[in-house]
């Protein structure tokens, strides 16, 4: 194998294997802990009622109200949320828009000095802001990034969080009632069911941080297995005084 080719390969592989985590989590963070939430939520507040001694078909009932309530809580919070976000990121942005057109040159200079202060010479700093700034929109885009550090063309939508929110957390608060709806007579399927899922999103979490899957999915499993214990011991004892 010649140099090139030796200097290729080596290239070719730093590429491959040069990668990182999606920092931000994607899509896969929001949806795996709103249904983690909604698990952990509907199952303590079933084993709570259930540590009332209540009928079965009162827990089935509050367990499909828990389902209904929270995951319409959490689409409009997260509506709610993003929308104000998105608004206040859009004023911003219009805020930067009437600088760039009423002081082009002190913006230029701004975008300059921003660059200088990177630890880019002077006079190739101005360069780049000078090209840069020849097109508004691509200006526009450029400083909301480095100084506001957003992106105008990605963001995020009221909707999509609001349909992703309500899915995810009603998808996690079903588990501990489907037993229910499939014909199971006792909590005990419920809680089993739901502690499998809390592992199973613990280890998907896993996926965005460095923990190892089984140390992420036992950890949920315990955390919620705790939420659901005390909740329970809660409804028992408020049963026995009422």
């Amino acid at each position: 194998m010649t140099l090139i080719e030796t200097e290729a390969a080596l290239h070719e592989a730093h590429r491959d294997n040069h990668t990182h985590r999606d920092v931000n989590g994607g899509w896969l963070r929001p949806a795996v802990f709103g249904a983690m939430d909604g698990l952990v939520s509907n199952l303590a507040l079933m084993t709570g009622v259930a540590g009332g001694a209540v009928s079965q078909q009162t827990l089935v009932i509050t367990g499909l109200a828990g389902l209904a309530a929270g995951a319409f809580s959490m689409a409009a919070g997260e509506y709610t949320s993003v929308a104000s976000q998105r608004e206040l990121v859009e004023a911003e942005l219009d805020v930067e828009r009437r600088e760039l057109r009423k002081h082009p040159v002190d913006e230029m200079e701004e975008l300059a000095a921003l660059y200088v202060s990177r630890g880019v010479d002077p006079g190739l700093a101005r360069q780049v802001a000078v090209q840069l700034s020849r097109d508004p929109e691509q200006a526009l885009e450029i400083h909301a990034r480095e100084e506001l550090g957003i992106d105008p063309d990605d963001l995020p939508s009221p909707l999509v969080a609001a349909v992703s929110s309500f899915g995810s957390f009603a998808l996690g608060a079903l588990l501990p009632v489907l037993p229910y709806l499939l014909g199971a007579t006792t909590l005990w399927p419920a809680v089993l069911l739901a502690l499998t899922g809390l592992f199973a999103c613990g280890a998907l979490v896993a996926r965005v941080t460095a923990r190892s899957w089984w140390y992420s999915g036992l950890r949920q499993l315990v955390l919620g297995g705790v939420a659901a214990a005390l909740t329970y011991g809660l409804g028992a004892l408020f049963g026995a005084a009422v």
